[in-house]
């Protein structure tokens, strides 16, 4: 998207981006048995894709929902549909057509030349969404690693300067070296550095999850369909202000807070990038280092927005990206489902809902109002809560080992005695427990059962 230099009234040079009309088109594809079972409802999948556009700046001022009784696999439709398409882009004045599908470089090729507007693909939506928001450089790297990955593909004579020949030895390109065969060895390279670049940021992430470890606090991730409120979520329960906005991908580089779990236990909350239905391969890819995080959580929390009437397509959506991560209870992890937005539901609609997470062992809380969310954490606490207690007595002197615990474990129960003496019980995991033992032999520790 170019910037404009035209002039503003008072003849100044206005720098500021066109606003783009964009004709938003969800194709529906034919399906059969179970793929049409789990098909999402088109006007929902519309909707969405308006809501990508708006994300990145478009007036959507047309939309359609176009059936697809085969695919054409040079245009994806028909040519009477094509030209049907182009006079509404003629009269409305379309700068942009959005197809809410994965396009091949041939189709959006001919699609451009058969409407006469610039064409964009879901994948492509996506990945201008996430350049403009990403602000670390990890975020920036990993999102320019997916948008070349993906235009390297794109390289099918779409300008005809690529179909120039190129002379010359070296770096200059072999004998007969055609400029779309230069662009794509130079892409190629760029794709390399990149990766080396992020195997980097890769090893740097680990250092930082070996020493918080080492603390150690356990590690509870948010993950969801974005716009499924998991930022207003992590901000409840982190007194944070991470940015949170009713938009789709409104917060994209990971965040990590501590939360004060109800037993006083200190743990990391990380609010991850949401996910999206048919989330480009390129973006799973290159953001496998930011869901790492993911992976090495304690417990995982699926939070959805069951006010929306497309939240269990949207839940087998992330749970598929999960899968792909490997990070469900088949393989040893601890997933929560958190059914958020419970405020906008009321009446016997909310009384049916409740019942239904109860039934499905999932948690419902709304994010705006606090409601569910101590619940929640206890919860979440009770799943991390995997250390046995010990039985500790300090004397009077021991108020440098008094302070130690409570930095370093959970104090479950504590009795002040008259004499000076203090009686805890509290919860250290192991490498605590040992270090606590090393620095004060003298205290007395007993496990509890013992």
């Amino acid at each position: 998207m170019s910037k404009s230099t035209s002039k503003s009234p008072d003849g100044l040079i206005d720098h500021a981006d066109p606003i783009l009309r964009a004709f938003v088109i969800h194709p529906v594809r034919p399906a059969r048995g179970q793929a049409a079972l789990e098909a999402r409802d088109p006007k929902a999948r519309l909707e969405e894709a308006v809501g990508l556009a708006i994300a990145l700046d478009l007036d959507v001022v047309e939309t359609a929902i176009a059936p697809l009784r085969t695919v054409t696999p040079a245009t994806l439709f028909g040519s009477g549909k094509i030209q049907e398409f182009k006079v509404i882009c003629e009269v409305e004045h379309i700068d942009v057509a959005v197809f809410d599908d994965q396009l091949t470089p041939v189709q959006q090729r001919n699609l451009e030349r058969g409407l006469g507007v610039k064409v964009v693909d879901r994948t492509g939506l996506i990945l201008e969404i996430f350049a403009r928001r990403a602000r670390t450089r990890e975020g920036k790297l990993q999102v320019e690693l997916a948008r070349l990955d993906y235009e390297r593909s794109r390289l099918v004579r779409t300008w005809t300067h690529l179909e120039r020949q190129r002379g010359g030895t070296g770096s200059t390109g072999g004998p007969g070296e055609t400029q779309i065969e230069l662009d794509r060895r130079l892409i190629a390279g760029t794709i390399g550095k990149l990766k080396r670049e992020l195997e980097e940021v890769r090893r740097t992430r680990t250092l930082h999850r070996s020493a918080r470890k080492k603390v150690p606090y356990p590690t509870v991730a948010l993950v969801g369909y974005t716009n499924a409120g998991k930022s207003t979520l992590f901000n409840r329960l982190t007194n944070a202000e991470v940015v949170a906005q009713d938009m789709l991908f409104a917060t994209l580089d990971p965040t990590l807070r501590t939360v004060k779990l109800p037993d006083g236990r200190p743990a990391i909350l990380s609010d991850t990038v949401g996910f999206i239905s048919d989330l480009p391969h390129e973006l799973v890819e290159a953001f496998r280092a930011t869901l790492e995080e993911v992976q090495e959580a304690d417990v995982v929390l699926h939070v959805r927005d069951v006010a929306n009437p497309d939240t269990d397509a949207q839940a087998r959506d992330v749970q598929a990206v999960l899968r792909e991560l490997k990070v469900t209870a088949d393989d040893g992890k601890t997933v929560v489902e958190v059914w958020n937005k419970i405020d906008l539901v009321d009446g016997e609609e909310r009384e049916i809902l409740e019942g239904r997470a109860k039934r499905a062992d999932a948690s419902a809380v709304s994010a705006v109002t606090g409601e569910g969310c101590g619940e929640l954490l206890r919860r979440v606490g009770g799943l991390i809560d995997d250390t046995p207690p010990m039985a500790l007595r300090l004397g009077p002197a021991d108020g440098e080992a008094l302070a130690w615990i409570y930095r370093n474990g959970r104090v479950v129960e504590r009795e002040d005695m008259e004499d000076g003496e203090v009686r805890l019980v509290a919860r250290m995991d192991p490498q605590a427990l040992g270090r606590f033992e090393r620095q004060f032999p003298g205290v007395w520790v007993m496990p509890i059962g013992d």
